[in-house]
C-alpha cells in the first residue's frame, strides 16, 4: 500500500513539473529573437570600402551577419528583393533631448520654485525680502547642476514620436538630459526597443536598456545662452546665471568644487585617519571629465560661445566637443589645436534665437525683425561642414530641433548643394564619423559583419530627397504605418511625405 502511494505521489509532482514547462520555456526566449531576412540585387553603401552595386545583405539576431556581391541567401531569410533600391546604414542624430523623459516639456519648466531656506523652528519659503546669497546659491545649483544624470536610465524607448525618427531614416541617437546648465551624461540609443512576447508584462523596464548602444558618451554643458526657454536654456528667467558670464561663473564653480572634492578624495585614501568630510556625491560624476575619460560636450552656437568653451576645456585639460557650432569655421585654428569635434545643427532657421541651435527641442524661427547678424550666420552655417572638412575637424550632425524629423536629412543635403560638402562626407557624417564621435564606432556607422543591423532601404539616393521603403533597428523591422504629424490615421511616414 505504501508503495502505491508512494508512485503516486511521483506521478503527481512528474505532472506538476510537465505543466510548468510551458513558462518556464517562454521565459527562456525572452526577449524574442528577430526574423532572418535578406535583402537582394541592391546597391548596397556599406560606407566602409566602396558601394556594392548589386549585393546581398543578411540581416539575423540583431546584427548583420553577412554582405557582399556574392552572398547566398538563406533558405530560412525573409526575402526582400532590393532591385532598384539602396540599402544604407541608419542615420544618427548626435544630439536629441526630446527622447528622454521630460524633454518634451523642458522649456515650459522656467518658474522658479520657492526655496525652503530651512531658518527658524520651521521651514519657510525664501522671497525676495528675506532671501540670501546661500539660498540663491541653493536654488541654482539645485536647477542647474545635473551632472550624475544619465540619459541611459531615463530615455524613452517606445511610442510614435521614435518611430517618425526611424521613418525618417534615424535609426540611432545621442540621448541628452534635457534640463540644467550642466545636464549630465549622455547615450548613444537605438530610437526603438526589440518587441516582446505578450506574455510579458508591459511594465518591464528591461527595454530601456535594450536601447543602449553606449551609455556615458559624455557630459553636457550649455555656454548657449537665451534660447529654449529657463528649462532648457542656459540660465533663464532673467536672474543669474542668465547671462553668458554668469553660466560660466556658474560652470567654473562647479568644475572647481569638483576638482577639489576628487583631489580630497585622494587625499582620504592615502590618509585613512584624516577627518574630511561635506562630500557632495553629485560632483563625483564630474571627475571621468577631469581625468579626461568622459569628453565635455558645450553647447556653443555663436562664436564667441565657442570661444570661451574651448578656453574653458584649456582651463579645466578637458576633451572637448562643440555643440550646435554655427560660426565654427571662423575658429578652425582653434578647435585643432584643442582637438575638438563639432556636432552641427541642422536647424538652421532657429540659429541665433527663437530655438536652440544645438540640442533637440526647440523650434526654429519666429522673430518679426531678425537682426542682419543673425540671418549671415544662419546663411554661413551651411558652409561650415565644407570647411571643417577641409581643415580635417572631426564632425557630425544633430537635428538641433527640428519639427519634423524627415527635415534631418534634407538639410543635410543643402550642405552638399549650397555649402560645397562632399557627398561622401555628408554621409559618413550622418554615419560612421557620428559612432566614432560617440565611441560606437566598432558597432555601428557602416553595414560590416557583426555591427548592429541598423539599416534603411531606400529608392532613390538618400540625399536626394528619397522615399524610405524600408528600416532596421536591430535587425527589426519598423512599421511605417502610422499616423504623422499634420496627418489622420493611414497616413506614411518616411520619406514620402511631401
Amino acid at each position: 500500500m505504501r508503495r502505491r502511494i508512494l508512485r503516486l505521489l511521483v506521478v503527481l509532482a512528474i505532472a506538476a513539473a510537465a505543466m510548468t514547462l510551458p513558462s518556464l520555456t517562454v521565459s527562456g526566449q525572452m526577449p524574442v529573437r528577430p526574423p532572418r531576412y535578406a535583402i537582394t540585387n541592391a546597391r548596397i553603401v556599406t560606407l566602409a570600402g566602396a558601394p556594392i552595386d548589386k549585393g546581398t545583405l543578411v540581416l539575423r539576431d540583431g546584427v548583420i551577419e553577412d554582405v557582399g556581391p556574392s552572398v547566398a541567401t538563406p533558405a530560412d531569410a525573409v526575402v526582400i528583393d532590393g532591385a532598384g533600391l539602396a540599402v544604407y546604414p541608419g542615420a544618427i542624430d548626435m544630439a536629441n533631448s526630446t527622447i528622454v523623459e521630460g524633454g518634451i516639456v523642458a522649456a515650459a519648466a522656467s518658474d522658479v520654485a520657492p526655496v525652503p531656506t530651512g531658518r527658524g523652528r520651521g521651514t519657510t519659503v525664501a522671497t525676495p525680502d528675506n532671501i540670501t546669497w546661500a539660498d540663491q546659491e541653493r536654488e541654482a545649483r539645485a536647477r542647474f547642476l545635473h551632472p550624475d544624470v544619465d540619459a541611459s536610465r531615463i530615455v524613452v524607448y517606445d511610442g510614435d514620436q521614435l518611430r517618425r525618427l526611424a521613418a525618417a531614416g534615424i535609426t540611432s541617437a545621442l540621448a541628452v538630459p534635457a534640463q540644467g546648465i550642466i545636464r549630465g551624461q549622455s547615450a548613444l540609443v537605438n530610437v526603438t526597443a526589440p518587441p516582446d512576447p505578450n506574455e510579458i508584462s508591459a511594465l518591464a523596464t528591461y527595454r530601456r536598456g535594450s536601447v543602449v548602444v553606449r551609455s556615458g558618451v559624455a557630459q553636457h554643458v550649455v555656454f548657449a545662452t537665451g534660447r529654449g526657454g529657463g528649462g532648457e536654456g542656459g540660465g533663464g528667467g532673467g536672474g543669474y546665471p542668465g547671462a553668458l558670464l554668469g553660466v560660466i561663473a556658474f560652470s567654473r564653480q562647479a568644475f572647481l568644487d569638483a576638482q577639489w572634492q576628487k583631489d580630497a578624495r585622494a587625499f582620504m585614501d592615502r590618509h585613512r585617519d584624516a577627518a574630511v568630510s561635506g562630500f557632495e556625491p553629485v560632483l563625483d560624476a564630474l571627475a571621468p571629465t577631469l581625468d579626461r575619460k568622459m569628453p565635455v560636450a558645450f553647447d556653443a552656437v555663436e562664436e564667441r560661445e565657442i570661444v570661451r568653451a574651448l578656453a574653458f576645456a584649456k582651463e579645466f585639460n578637458l576633451d572637448p566637443i562643440i555643440i550646435g557650432g554655427a560660426e565654427a569655421a571662423n575658429l578652425v585654428d582653434e578647435l585643432k589645436a584643442a582637438k575638438a569635434r563639432v556636432i552641427l545643427s541642422t536647424n538652421f532657421q532657429a540659429i541665433g534665437g527663437g530655438g536652440r541651435g544645438g540640442f533637440g527641442g526647440g523650434r526654429g524661427g519666429g522673430e518679426t525683425d531678425t537682426p542682419i547678424r543673425v540671418t549671415r550666420m544662419r546663411q554661413s552655417a551651411l558652409k561650415v561642414p565644407a570647411a571643417l572638412e577641409k581643415a580635417g575637424i572631426p564632425f557630425a550632425f544633430s537635428m538641433g530641433g527640428l519639427p519634423n524629423p524627415i527635415e534631418f536629412v534634407r538639410s543635410v543635403t543643402r550642405t552638399v548643394k549650397e555649402g560645397g560638402l562632399s557627398e561622401d562626407s555628408a554621409l559618413k557624417a550622418l554615419t560612421v564619423n557620428a559612432a566614432r564621435l560617440a565611441g560606437a564606432g566598432d558597432r555601428l556607422g557602416t553595414i560590416e559583419k557583426g555591427k548592429i543591423a541598423n539599416v534603411i532601404v531606400t529608392e532613390g539616393s538618400l540625399l536626394d530627397s528619397p522615399r524610405i521603403r524600408h528600416v532596421f533597428v536591430a535587425g527589426w523591422p519598423v512599421d511605417l504605418e502610422f499616423p504623422t504629424q499634420g496627418q489622420g490615421r493611414g497616413g506614411r511616414g518616411g520619406g514620402s511625405e511631401p
